[in-house]
C-alpha cells in the first residue's frame, strides 16, 4: 500500500506540471498573436512604392521620366523579355505611375493596360527617395538639383538601377533592349566595346552584393554631371577594374573575375553604337547570324533621339523583323496606330 504522503507528493507534482504547461501554452499563444499582429502591420504598411517585402529576384526595367504612355520600343523591350522569360517576374518601375491600374483605362491609355495584361509583368511606382534610403546615394539625391543637370533622366536611371539590384537582386535591362533568349540568373556585366563595360544589362542574383555597394560609393565620390556616362558605363568600368585588379578590360572579356562574369560584346551589342542605324535599314536574312549568341539586341535609343526613326510597318527593316518575331503584341499595336491615322 502506497503511503498517503507519497500520493500527495505525486499529486502535487502532476498538478504543478499541468499548471506550468497551461501557463507556457497561454504565453506561446500570446506571442504568436503578437507576431501575427506585427506581420499584419508590416503587410499593411508595405505600400506599392516600397515593394521590398514582396519582390522575388526578377528582371527590372525603369522609366525615370513622368511619362506613362511610353514608346513602342519600350513596350517591345518589356514584352519580349516577358515572353522569353515566362518563369521570371518582370518588374517595370515607372516614376509617373501611381500604382493604381484603374486610373489608366482604355482607350485613353493603351500601353499600361497592354503591359499589365501580361501574366508575369508587374507594374510598380518608382519612388527614388525610398529606393535610395540606407544607401550611399541618399544624401546625393537630397542635394542634387535636377534642373541644373544636363543628363538628369539618364543619371537618375544610372543610380536607380544600381540601387535596385543592391536592394532586390535580379537582372536589370535597359528599355531599348529587345530580348531574344531566356536570361540566366547570375552575377554578370557585359562589355559594349573592347575598352568599355555597359550598365545596360547587369545581373546580381543575391541582394547586397558588395560590388554594387562599391558602385554607389564611386557614383557619389566621382560624380560629374557634365560627362556623358560618368555614372553609367564609365562607373561600371572603373569599379570592375578595381574589383578585378586589371588595367585593360579586353583580357577579361568572356571570363569570370572574383565571382562576376564579363560577358562578350555580342550578348547585347552585336551592332555597336556607331552603326545603330542598321536596325532601321532593310533586313537581310544572313545578317541575323551576328545575333546567334545574343541574349538581346540593344537598339541604342539615345542615338535616335534626334533623328527619331520609327518602326515602319512594311519597311522590311531589321527592327521591324525583331518586332514581328519577339514582340508581336506591340507590333499589332503599331499596325492599329497606322490604320487609325490613315482614317
Amino acid at each position: 500500500m502506497i503511503p498517503i504522503h507519497n500520493i500527495f507528493i505525486v499529486g502535487f507534482i502532476m498538478g504543478a506540471s499541468v499548471l506550468l504547461y497551461v501557463s507556457w501554452h497561454l504565453k506561446l499563444q500570446q506571442n504568436v498573436q503578437k507576431n501575427m499582429v506585427r506581420m499584419s502591420q508590416v503587410e499593411d504598411e508595405a505600400t506599392l512604392d516600397d515593394p521590398r517585402p514582396f519582390l522575388n529576384p526578377g528582371i527590372i526595367f525603369l522609366e525615370t521620366s513622368d511619362n506613362v504612355e511610353l514608346k513602342p520600343l519600350v513596350m517591345c523591350s518589356v514584352e519580349s523579355t516577358a515572353r522569353q522569360n515566362p518563369d521570371k517576374p518582370i518588374y517595370f518601375f515607372m516614376k509617373g505611375f501611381s500604382g493604381n491600374l484603374s486610373q489608366y483605362p482604355e482607350p485613353k491609355y493603351r500601353l499600361i493596360p497592354l503591359l499589365s495584361s501580361m501574366k508575369n509583368v508587374v507594374l510598380l511606382p518608382l519612388n527614388a527617395t525610398k529606393l535610395f534610403e540606407d544607401t550611399p546615394l541618399k544624401f546625393w539625391y537630397q542635394k542634387v538639383i535636377p534642373k541644373k543637370e544636363r543628363f538628369w533622366l539618364h543619371v537618375l536611371a544610372d543610380g536607380c538601377r544600381v540601387a535596385m539590384l543592391w536592394k532586390y537582386g535580379g537582372i536589370y535591362l535597359d528599355s531599348d533592349i529587345i530580348s531574344m533568349q531566356s536570361l540566366p540568373f547570375g552575377n554578370f556585366t557585359s562589355a559594349q566595346l573592347s575598352d568599355s563595360i555597359s550598365n545596360g544589362a547587369m545581373g546580381f542574383y543575391h541582394r547586397h552584393h558588395p560590388f554594387l555597394w562599391n558602385c554607389m560609393k564611386d557614383f557619389v565620390a566621382n560624380y560629374n554631371a557634365y560627362i556623358w556616362g560618368q555614372q553609367g558605363p564609365k562607373l561600371i568600368t572603373r569599379v570592375l577594374k578595381r574589383w578585378c585588379q586589371m588595367d585593360k578590360i579586353i583580357a577579361f572579356i568572356g571570363k569570370e573575375c572574383n565571382g562576376i562574369s564579363l560577358w562578350n560584346i555580342e550578348r547585347f551589342y552585336a551592332i555597336p553604337c556607331p552603326a545603330w542605324e542598321k536596325y532601321y535599314a532593310p533586313w537581310k536574312k544572313d545578317e541575323e547570324r551576328i545575333f546567334s549568341t545574343s541574349y538581346g539586341a540593344h537598339v541604342w535609343s539615345f542615338m535616335n533621339s534626334n533623328k527619331k526613326k520609327n518602326v515602319i510597318v512594311g519597311s522590311g527593316s531589321l527592327i521591324e523583323h525583331f518586332f514581328q518575331l519577339y514582340c508581336p503584341t506591340t507590333y499589332r499595336y503599331i499596325i492599329e496606330l497606322n490604320n487609325n491615322s490613315a482614317i
